[in-house]
């Protein structure tokens, strides 16, 4: 498709699906033709204030776009998938694709016969630090990962693992690309019914290891990630999209190969390498590569099978988690 914008919709204009919207005014080769809302009260609110039409019902948005944004909650992700894809609709579907791996299989099997594009919105693959971190990715062996948050009423409808975690289950599968042969999860609900915080320990078939740690009960909002790998260690803050790679210096390693570490200090060993993202913000970032791989003019990014990885990863440790606190006895 050249020439002409893409005519984009989005499904859902909650806290998310406001930003989407927002964005897609905007995004070179898209017009935002319009938004749909179960709530018409708040489709109402969020036309007014972003100047977009707001459609009636689902199926009158969905005949006027070529492309569409799915950020309903998880548990409608299927029903509005399918019955877009059923137009022949190219969707990003926020992250979890679904609440199953059966609805997930659907989707994909339901895209892969239309011949559309689906894309799920791992927006965190779009940060900064990732991409400035790229020409120094080397096979990692050990990936260690911490997402705390504060408590907040959003998102505590499912357990830590889907409302959180998954951003980095999902980071963890793109940059070791190796498939998972070991899980290994402990998770606790504290202030919810539903876990509230949780590790999770995944093993791979190429040897590599990361420990994964999330939780929506701190006192304080983190978001970070650090790879250990043979050329050196990157330390990401994907918060503020900055990092550091650590390597050894090459005259350094020299001496510590002849046994020589007399008065050598981590700087004299250890070269850093600062780390800074481009500053684009990472959602906007996420529908650009959206649009322009609907387009034709790019590849996706996040498939919808990376998304039904994700998802299959993220139950398992649920699995686990719930086998943890189940088997356990008090002494």
């Amino acid at each position: 498709m050249t020439g002409t914008a893409l005519p984009v919709g989005v499904v859902g204009v909650g806290s998310l699906g406001f930003h989407h919207a927002r964005i897609l005014r905007d995004v070179p080769g898209a017009e935002l033709v319009g938004v749909y809302d179960a709530d018409p009260a708040r489709a109402a609110r969020v036309s007014e204030e972003l100047g977009v039409r707001a459609f009636p019902a689902l199926e009158d948005l969905l005949a006027r776009v070529e492309a569409a944004v799915i950020a309903v909650p998880t548990t409608e992700h299927a029903a509005v998938a399918l019955a877009a894809l059923e137009r022949g609709v190219h969707l990003l579907i926020e992250k979890p694709i679904a609440s199953t791996l059966e609805e997930a299989d659907r989707i994909v099997a339901a895209a892969d016969a239309q011949g559309v594009t689906v894309a799920t919105g791992h927006v965190e693959r779009f940060n900064g630090a990732l991409r400035a971190c790229e020409p120094y990715l080397d096979v990692p062996r050990f990936v260690e990962s911490h997402r705390l948050a504060p408590f907040a009423p959003r998102g505590t409808d499912v357990a830590v693992v889907l409302d959180l975690m998954i951003h980095d289950i999902d980071l963890v599968l793109s940059l070791v690309g190796s498939e998972v042969s070991s899980v290994q999860a402990v998770g606790v609900p504290i202030l919810t019914p539903n876990v509230d915080i949780a590790n999770a320990r995944l093993e791979f078939e190429n040897g590599a290891v990361a420990n994964i740690t999330a939780s929506r009960v701190s006192m304080e909002r983190t978001r970070k990630i650090r790879l250990f790998q043979p050329s050196g260690y990157l330390s990401l803050d994907l918060a503020k999209g900055t990092g550091e790679f650590l390597r050894l210096r090459r005259d350094a390693a020299q001496l510590l190969m002849q046994g020589d570490l007399s008065g050598l200090s981590l700087d004299r060993v250890v070269e850093r390498v600062e780390l800074v993202g481009d500053g684009v913000e990472p959602l906007r970032a996420e529908l650009e590569a959206f649009v322009k791989a609907v387009r034709g003019e790019g590849e996706v990014v996040v498939s919808g099978h990376d998304g039904r990885r994700a998802l299959a990863v993220a139950l398992e440790i649920m699995q686990r988690i719930e086998h943890h606190v189940t088997g356990w006895k008090a002494p």
